[in-house]
């Protein structure tokens, strides 16, 4: 049985894995260890120990404490705010449109920031 903690920092190691555009055979190869235990990692059915956890949080370049982050409002069941889901970082799509956003230049991107206040607005 998994524990909430494990699966935590789990979902916490794939989605800077995601943001930063990294596969789990590229952060694998810079901890040293197999792409099968980052997905065991991932998903909470094996737990990271201190020095693996600081190994990656090196080869995700974060703190350590990023992998803690959110777990206290996680147990509390953080409920949906403004029509975001609490996780809005666990949803890949959304981790690849802030991706896709973030590579527009910024003139660019203002007004597309502006076209989706305006679109959302009407909904």
């Amino acid at each position: 049985m998994t524990h909430p903690v494990d699966v935590h920092v789990g979902k916490r190691i794939r989605h800077r894995r995601w943001l930063v555009g990294m596969t789990q055979q590229q952060l694998a190869e810079r901890v040293g260890i197999k792409f099968q235990q980052i997905q065991k990692y991932e998903t909470g059915a094996n737990r990271v120990s201190a020095s693996r956890l600081w190994d990656i949080a090196d080869a995700l370049e974060v703190p350590v404490s990023f992998f803690f982050e959110g777990l206290a409002t996680e147990d509390a069941g953080e409920p949906v705010h403004d029509g975001v889901p609490a996780d809005l970082l666990g949803d890949k799509e959304a981790l690849d449109l802030v991706r896709s956003y973030y590579a527009i230049p910024e003139n660019q991107r203002r007004r597309l920031f502006e076209l989706a206040r305006v679109l959302s607005d009407v909904a």
